[in-house]
């Protein structure tokens, strides 16, 4: 039986380092295959290994096998959707009132999760073709790893609509008489089987934590260890990492600051996790690329060798100017705040809406709808779903938007209207109309994935809506936030398709109060994608590191906002090494060279906007001392 290892963790915490350097370190004795499921995929970039969505090999250079892949969620999707088209288009065709190219376009837009549902697959691909192999899976940050162990209890929703339409012969003989058509569509079984198997395969799982000693890191990894225990209880976690350590701080502040913290850290996770086995891994100042640097820093970690090889160096000198700045206004009455997670978005949404607040009369509000926030921690205060007063300022706002409780509340009212408009027509004059509201009632289930989100979306535009107001959205990690803004067009597909449906039933009740509640959301999708190409009304701003990893997925960040419509002018570099020379220490030194040749490519390919440069100030900035001090102090390139 394979071994199976999720490496789970908050973004920018070192994930896809630290399981390829595991699977590396495993390889020498076994068949290890790795896998990850982040839509927004560096795993590539750090084996230096061009990979796909099929395993390919990765030279080790000794002895031992190593298959890499980058889960493709559209392509793994489309080949899981092409297999059982037919068959579910034919099965809702005879159940409801869609036409067969209603159903198909509907499936396309409504099944659970595409890239968790990519990546579950790939999962149990792996472990049917590879039994004797070790499986590692780098997963996305958080909020996609919450979606991917929630998935079977997703796909129960289309199992139970499904279900209801192979029943439909059974339930109108029941209710008028006649014979019923008996059996049971055969790849409902098959995918009742698998449910049964995804439940098994993630409470078998090792679950390995990433972290940092960040406060920020530590605080969310508690939240979201606690949300996975309260989905299944049965769930274990085996090992924590505490990576980016610094034990030996010499005479650097800077690293006598990470090394204090990491001590703190330490104790914390010992008496937080007490059953799982502690790892820690040491900063190197630079990126650990390469399956050679990899065991290296494996053999480090994992069996505890001291980490005194060298590292790379970055070639060529950088030759930066910056001028010092003031912190911007923000300008358009709506903000988005995009980028990799762990780069610092939740910090600088806050300093762009703290110094704003400070500097002219509008109320500010600040809006997280990553699913995974941290708002909490920088505000040093509880912040809820509706927004509430932060820093002792009434006109300063900041709230963490529950989307799920959004959607919840929307699901059960539209459904009480389903019910009341129903009540009165059951007495013979439509005969299909009980089995019909069924139908209804478990289709409205299907909902795309990401509505909840989207929900919080809508609910944050209505808070832009007076006069001077300024609301910055605090938004999910690069491969969530793509997701989240693709949605518009989605919800389009799924309410057209809805509504023209309706259409034909028009007359009844039933229909015409459906079709009242997706018109208005049809026209809130709208409204929202007329937001997003206009400058106007929405700015957009991309936070990253000075680091070549979160630096080559912002490139491609860049290019899918683009494709969205969305234009991005200001990009701010997070957590900079200013100087050159830090206390005479070699690990800051290199980091900072290493900064510093990212921020030059950066200049090249992003010449036609702004760059700003926000110092490294060893500490997360928390309340309004933090954010103080982090909006008095930016430079920006020259």
């Amino acid at each position: 039986m394979s071994e199976l290892y999720f490496f789970i963790g908050k973004g920018g915490v070192g994930k896809t380092t630290l399981s390829a350097a595991f699977a590396v370190e495993r390889a020498r004795q076994n068949r290890v295959l790795l896998i990850s499921t982040d839509p927004a995929h560096s795993l590539g970039d750090i084996l230096e290994t061009k990979l796909g969505d099929k395993p390919a090999r990765v030279p080790l250079g000794t002895q031992g096998s190593l298959l890499a892949c980058e889960v493709n969620p559209a392509k793994r999707f489309r080949g899981f959707l092409g297999r059982y088209r037919q068959e579910l288009v034919t099965l809702v065709e005879r159940a409801s009132l869609f036409t067969a190219d209603e159903i198909s376009a509907l499936l396309e837009t409504t099944l659970p999760g595409m890239a968790e549902v990519a990546g579950l697959l790939a999962i149990e691909q792996a472990l049917e073709d590879r039994s004797d192999s070790i499986v590692v899976v780098d997963t996305a940050p958080f909020g996609h790893t919450l979606r991917l162990f929630d998935l079977p209890r997703q796909f129960l929703r289309l199992l139970r609509f499904l279900d209801l339409c192979a029943q439909r012969d059974r339930v109108l003989a029941e209710h008028f008489g006649g014979h019923a058509r008996t059996g049971r569509a055969a790849f409902l079984d098959r995918w009742r089987a698998q449910l049964g198997r995804a439940d098994r395969l993630f409470v078998s799982a090792h679950l390995v934590l990433v972290t940092t000693g960040e406060a920020f890191a530590l605080n969310e990894s508690v939240r979201c260890l606690e949300e996975l225990g309260r989905m299944n209880p049965a769930f274990r976690l085996e090992s924590v990492i505490l990576n980016r350590t610094v034990v030996h701080p010499g005479g650097c502040d800077h690293c006598q600051s990470t090394a204090r913290r990491g001590v703190a850290a330490r104790h914390l996770l010992r008496k937080q996790f007490r059953s799982a086995r502690l790892y820690v891994a040491e900063d190197p100042g630079a990126p650990i690329v390469g399956t050679k640097q990899l065991a290296k820093f494996a053999a480090h970690v994992f069996r505890g060798k001291p980490l005194n090889w060298r590292v790379a160096e970055p070639l060529g000198s950088a030759g930066l100017a910056f001028r010092r700045a003031s912190w911007p206004k923000l300008i358009a009455p709506l903000s988005l705040v995009v980028g990799k997670g762990g780069v610092g978005k939740t910090t600088i949404s806050a300093a762009l809406g703290y110094r704003t607040r400070r500097s002219t009369k509008a109320q500010v509000i600040i809006c997280s709808v990553d699913p995974a926030p941290s708002l909490d921690d920088i505000f040093k205060t509880s912040v809820g779903n509706e927004p509430r007063e932060v820093l002792g300022d009434p006109g300063f706002l900041a709230s963490e938007f529950d989307s799920i409780a959004l959607y919840r509340t929307w699901m059960s009212e539209l459904k009480a209207q389903v019910e009341a408009a129903s009540a009165s027509e059951y007495a013979g004059l439509h005969v299909d109309l009980s089995y019909d509201r069924r139908i209804f009632l478990e289709l409205l289930e299907m909902v795309p994935p990401g509505i909840d989100e989207l929900l919080a979306i809508f609910r944050i535009m209505e808070l832009d809506a007076g006069a001077g107001r300024k609301v910055v959205i605090d938004m999910a990690p690069t491969a969530h936030a793509l997701e989240l803004l693709r949605m518009p067009g989605r919800i389009l597909t799924w309410a057209r398709l809805l509504l023209k449906s309706l259409a034909a039933h028009r007359k009844l009740a039933l229909a015409g109060e459906v079709a009242a509640k997706i018109a208005d959301f049809e026209v809130r999708a709208r409204e929202l994608s007329r937001a997003m190409r206009s400058p106007q009304r929405l700015a957009t701003y991309v936070a990253l590191l000075a680091e070549p990893l979160p630096d080559r997925e912002t490139e491609r960040l860049l290019s899918e906002l683009g494709k969205l419509g969305l234009q991005v002018n200001t990009i701010y570099v997070n957590r900079v090494f200013l100087r050159e020379h830090l206390d005479g220490c070699s690990r800051c030194l290199r980091a900072t060279r290493w900064q510093q040749q990212t921020l030059a490519k950066l200049k090249e390919r992003f010449s036609g906007g702004t760059i700003f440069v926000v110092p490294d100030f060893r500490l997360e900035p928390q309340g309004a001392r933090g954010l103080s001090k982090l909006t008095n102090t930016l430079w920006q390139m020259k």
